[in-house]
């Protein structure tokens, strides 16, 4: 690794500045525009994918036939992976370097710099220029490394706000704009047993870093050398307003994928929460029908000095792995596949497509009060900051989780959590062999 460090370096750039994109045309190829495989016969696509697939979805293998039944040419298999994204990573690893691995998975943004630096991607620029216009240009840019692009977005993920509308009105409350309106409403409404605020350890990772990272990013490159700062303004703010609050007891503390939380909602103790938009569906079931048409989604306030501005939790792209032998084939697919708005929409995504308006399912719209959810997501989407992501964020995010723990019950300062995130970030990327500039 150590001997590859400026290629690596280099190549990760792009990761950091998030503004490297590709001149393209829009559109795909139709079907009537398949080609075989060089030989004549039939091109076989394999993808590996870790979506929900659950009751009352359109199930993957289900999308997937519809297009095999419109491609005989190119038919692809698709195989669900039920462990974690950590494990998915280490078998994909094996596979590439064992020679039998998919030519399509999912990947998360925040793992692409990692399998990048692992070898695992194959390079689809060319290709996947014809399909750029397809895509929100943020999550394709995630894409990327260096000007190069290794697969296409599918879903993301922007922070946004979750709150109990008809709970608001009764206390004479409106959504908080400022962060000074943020801690005041939150003590008042504390004072009566009404949370408007969480703070989730369990999901420090992408939240705390998204909702600090919506003012600028952590990672930057300079020459050969990566430059680490967890500790930004951005930071700064969402330090300070989540320790007035957790000092003033004016923010429930449980975590996010606890029973408590779950129970917090039903009881009526929670009426607002800061959530990512593929979190809808899952915080409808954390509710088990309380609310219902109670609660809607808005935009988040001014709270952390980023005005308009909404960082990114989660979300993932589809990447070409090395290996493939038919890469162009693969990226036809996935195009189709990504653009399939409202099965994946069934799925629980917020679509990184632009071809068509996802429309909100109707057990959402049940639930928050008749609103146009996905419009509101799409809003968010568009005001997302650029946050990039450094290899190994898997490490950081592990240790930021610890520290919020701590944070959450008093034992530590939320601006540990930050901390946390500089000390392990460059221990993380010297491990890696990258050289850090301090």
């Amino acid at each position: 690794m150590v001997s590859h460090n400026k290629r690596i370096v280099a190549a990760l750039a792009a990761v950091a500045a998030m503004g490297i994109g590709l001149a393209g045309c829009g559109g795909s190829d139709t079907a009537g525009d398949t080609k075989p495989g060089s030989d004549g016969g039939v091109v076989n696509i394999t993808y590996m994918h870790r979506l929900p697939d659950s009751e009352g979805m359109t199930l993957v293998n289900d999308i997937v036939a519809k297009w095999n039944k419109e491609h005989p040419n190119i038919q692809v298999k698709a195989t669900k992976f039920d462990g974690g994204p950590a494990d998915m990573i280490k078998k994909l690893e094996t596979d590439v370097k064992a020679g039998n691995a998919p030519d399509l998975a999912q990947v998360g943004y925040a793992e692409v710099p990692e399998v990048f630096t692992k070898g695992l991607l194959q390079d689809v620029t060319d290709e996947a220029a014809k399909y750029k216009d397809d895509f929100a240009s943020g999550p394709f840019a995630l894409m990327q490394v260096d000007g190069k692009t290794y697969g296409l977005p599918q879903d993301t993920g922007p922070l946004t706000y979750f709150y109990n509308a008809a709970e608001f009105e009764k206390l004479g409350i409106t959504v908080p704009k400022t962060a000074d309106e943020l801690i005041e409403t939150a003590k008042k409404t504390a004072a009566q047993g009404k949370y408007i605020m969480t703070f989730q350890p369990d999901e420090a990772m992408m939240m705390m870093s998204g909702q600090a990272g919506a003012s600028g990013p952590w990672y930057k490159v300079d020459g050969n050398s990566w430059v680490v700062n967890t500790q930004t303004k951005g930071s700064k703010a969402v330090a300070d307003v989540y320790q007035q609050l957790i000092d003033n007891k004016a923010a429930l503390t449980n975590p996010r994928w606890d029973a408590s939380f779950d129970n917090s909602i039903q009881s009526g103790q929670l009426i607002g929460t800061v959530a990512a938009a593929w979190e809808a569906p899952l915080f409808i079931d954390s509710a088990g029908g309380t609310g219902a048409g109670e609660w809607k989604v808005t935009q988040l306030g001014d709270w952390f000095g980023n005005g308009t501005k909404t960082g990114a939790d989660g979300g993932s792209g589809v990447a070409v792995l090395k290996g493939s032998k038919h890469p162009a084939e693969a990226m036809e697919f996935l195009d189709w596949f990504n653009t399939q708005v409202d099965d994946l929409v069934s799925q629980g995504l917020v679509v990184a497509a632009t071809t068509a308006d996802a429309k909100t399912p109707q057990k959402w719209s049940d639930y928050f009060s008749g609103q146009d959810v996905m419009a509101e997501f799409k809003t968010a989407n568009d005001n997302m900051g650029d946050f990039t992501y450094m290899p190994g964020f898997s490490a950081v995010g592990a240790a930021m989780k610890q520290t919020a723990a701590k944070a959450a019950d008093g034992s530590a300062k939320v601006s540990d959590v930050f901390d946390t995130a500089q000390k392990t970030s460059v221990d993380t990327l010297k491990n890696l062999g990258l050289s850090v500039k301090e």
